[in-house]
């Protein structure tokens, strides 16, 4: 196993495979990625597959394809079928925004696809409607496919904004209990965002969170996964994620990202000390090279919310 200098291990590999997306979600932090950078360049399948090879060979075993939309592409079950035959692959996700996933989810799961996250603001159409310009009912209708399809747990991504959901959440517990899907409820971050567009919509979540706590039934924490805390409310469980100045959420998390474009990025909130791995895979390095690349950027990983540290300032790799 892998572990940068800070002793945190590196286990997941969020993995960008589009920037494009038929939805334009006002809340949508793209996995960190320079709005500026999309579409200059989008890796192929045969070296998204490539890249999970290397970073499973060295024991980043957890892989996730992200976006954008990763159902754009026409060849996703080409990647979900590549990457799924690794050795060394304990877990393969893959999040959505709902709207593509009914007609796919059988096909996905048959691929080797395993579970599944969706994002899902609201259960009112009309609101759906104006946040998003979205249809909600296909995105019900995928989450019941991906139900149906096995593809467990089926996870439902409720960012909490201000004025316009903080009321469903009594709402969305039920109903994902009620279709057997768990309800993870995010904090809004405000990267990539105008900070407008943050002031408005942001909901500290730390009177929600205590809440919870006072009236869960079972606590569970997650401690391969930045210590979260599943509740076991009466109404159903619910999942808290608050990244947003949280020493405890960076000093605990796992993760190493690949951008759309073929950069490993060691944190989400960091532009400035990305690694070009695509260019060096293109030119013929080998697969020992490429792992080297990867260990390199775990090294550079660091707390980007930590006590008693600057943000990390690294030069951009080539």
């Amino acid at each position: 196993m892998i572990f940068d200098g800070f002793g945190r291990p590196v286990k997941n590999l969020r993995i960008s495979i589009t920037q494009n997306c038929n939805l334009r979600c006002p809340y949508c932090h793209r996995e960190g990625e320079d709005a500026s950078h999309t579409n200059l360049r989008q890796m192929t399948s045969q070296e998204i597959i490539r890249l999970t090879k290397i970073a499973t060979s060295i024991d980043i075993g957890r892989i996730k394809l992200t976006g954008g939309e990763p159902l754009i592409r026409k060849d996703i079950l080409t990647i979900v079928a590549g990457i799924a035959v690794h050795s060394g692959l304990t877990d393969l996700s893959l999040t959505t925004n709902g709207t593509l996933l009914a007609p796919l989810a059988e096909d996905l799961h048959n691929a080797g696809l395993m579970r599944v996250n969706v994002t899902l603001p609201t259960l009112r159409p009309s609101i759906y409607q104006q946040l998003i310009n979205g249809d909600l009912d296909t995105v019900l209708k995928g989450i019941e496919a991906a139900i149906a399809a096995d593809l467990h747990p089926v996870k439902i991504n409720m960012v909490a904004l201000a004025g316009v959901n903080e009321h469903e959440l009594p709402e969305m517990i039920t109903y994902a209990q009620n279709v057997g899907a768990l309800l993870q409820l995010i904090e809004l971050e405000p990267l990539n965002l105008e900070k407008t567009c943050f002031e408005r919509y942001h909901l500290p979540l730390e009177a929600v969170e205590a809440d919870f706590q006072a009236r869960s039934l079972n606590t569970q924490v997650r401690r391969d996964m930045q210590n979260r805390r599943i509740y076991h409310l009466p109404e159903g469980r619910v999942e808290v994620i608050r990244p947003f100045e949280n020493t405890e959420f960076c000093s605990h998390c796992t993760r190493l990202r690949i951008t759309s474009d073929g950069k490993l990025k060691p944190c989400l909130m960091v532009n400035n000390n990305l690694i070009d791995v695509l260019t060096p895979l293109r030119a013929g390095a080998t697969d020992t090279e490429l792992a080297a690349i990867f260990t390199e950027t775990c090294r550079r990983r660091e707390p980007f919310y930590k006590k008693h540290a600057s943000p990390p300032s690294m030069e951009v790799g080539t």
